[in-house]
This record gives structure tokens, C-alpha cells and sequence, in this order.
């Protein structure tokens, strides 16, 4: 596990869900692990009772002056979707591990 983590949890208008996937997986995952200091991505979806999914991001970090680079600033954020998604995001530091 990696020791820093940036976590954003996102809800997405279903009118642009699918556009906005295939921008975040194909522009914005990328263009965010080119940033000084990012180390990969990944992306889970869930879904609850009524059909609404629910995405998080996890982003590894060598640490958080990755969220303080000219290139994050320039990067981060919604664009066009920005009235269309709800989200959180949280930078996250390992306080303990347990392996098997």
C-alpha cells in the first residue's frame, strides 16, 4: 500500500455519466499521473438500491507537495463537467499496514 494517498469520490449527473467517464479515464487520470510527485491512478464504481453509481479515485503520491505543483494547478478540476459532478477529495497518509 502506498503511503500517500489522494482519494476523490465522485457523483455524476447520469445525462453526462458516460462522456465523463471516457473523458476521466482517457484525459484527466492521465494528464493528473504526469504531474510531478504522481504515481498511478485507479478507479472503482459502485452502485446502490435505486441504480445510482458512485465512483471513487485513488491516487498514489510520493507525498503532498504533489498537490502543490504549477502542472496539478493547471490540471485539477472538472472542466465542462463542473456543474455536473459532486465530489470530495481527501489526501490520505498510511498510519498502519497488515499483510498476510
Amino acid at each position: 500500500m502506498p503511503e500517500w494517498m489522494l482519494v476523490a469520490s465522485c457523483e455524476v449527473d447520469p445525462a453526462v455519466e458516460e462522456e465523463w467517464n471516457r473523458w476521466y479515464d482517457e484525459v484527466h487520470v492521465p494528464e493528473m499521473v504526469d504531474c510531478p510527485g504522481w504515481v498511478s491512478g485507479e478507479r472503482y464504481v459502485t452502485e446502490d438500491d435505486s441504480g445510482k453509481r458512485h465512483y471513487i479515485s485513488l491516487y498514489e503520491l510520493e507525498g503532498p507537495e504533489a498537490l502543490k505543483s504549477e502542472e496539478f494547478e493547471a490540471r485539477r478540476g472538472w472542466r465542462e463537467y463542473t456543474p455536473h459532478v459532486k465530489h470530495t477529495s481527501r489526501l490520505y497518509r498510511r498510519v498502519s499496514s497488515v499483510s498476510k
